[in-house]
């Protein structure tokens, strides 16, 4: 063979418009023209809200995301690493607790808080507000848990497509159920108040 012919080997358009992409860093610019359907992009920017396909989305610490209606409800329930009083760590098992209350940790925000209302004379009327607000969410709990249960049908359906009752309350404990509930959290609302 000669060493002309070796040399004389012939390249595409594409194959120089290849390598110089791959010199140029750009891998990805296409070198062959192709037809057929191709989906339109958008470059978006941090912040950005748009809507597609019937949703809202954003781009947030680089990532699209969609936007949902519980959203609102995620950041108050999202306890953050470091707290946004003191910077401090949120370890503290009693920190989160705290944190869902006061916005702010337990050591040494809450404690702090606390001190400076007990040196304002202060401390019991915010023990008192403390102490009600948790029986208030007894007493719903106590009501929901009650409701839940006398409404609940007891019927199951098997296998076989057979309903079977286990043990539904007749209509008379029901309601001698339900009115002995209302007097109970009545009394126990006027109590707290």
């Amino acid at each position: 063979m000669n060493k002309e012919t070796l040399l004389k080997k012939e390249f595409k358009e594409s194959d120089i418009q290849r390598v110089r992409n791959l010199v140029n860093k750009d891998f990805t610019s296409g070198v062959k023209v192709q037809t057929g359907y191709r989906k339109s992009s958008k470059k978006y920017k941090e912040g950005d809200i748009w809507e597609e396909s019937g949703k809202q989305w954003t781009v947030k610490n680089g990532i699209k995301q969609n936007i949902t209606k519980l959203d609102e409800a995620k950041k108050a329930l999202r306890i953050p690493l470091r707290c946004p009083k003191c910077n401090g760590s949120m370890e503290h098992w009693l920190a989160k607790k705290m944190f869902k209350i006061h916005g702010f940790c337990f050591d040494p925000c809450t404690v702090d808080y606390e001190r400076s209302l007990k040196k304002a004379g202060l401390y019991k009327q915010y023990e008192q507000r403390m102490i009600k607000g948790n029986a208030k969410q007894v007493i719903d709990d106590i009501e929901r848990w009650i409701l839940d249960s006398v409404n609940d049908k007891h019927t199951f359906v098997t296998e076989q497509g057979v309903v079977e009752d286990w043990g539904g309350m007749n209509k008379e404990t029901r309601e001698k159920i339900l009115k002995d509930l209302k007097d109970f959290t009545t009394t126990m609302r006027k109590h707290i108040s």
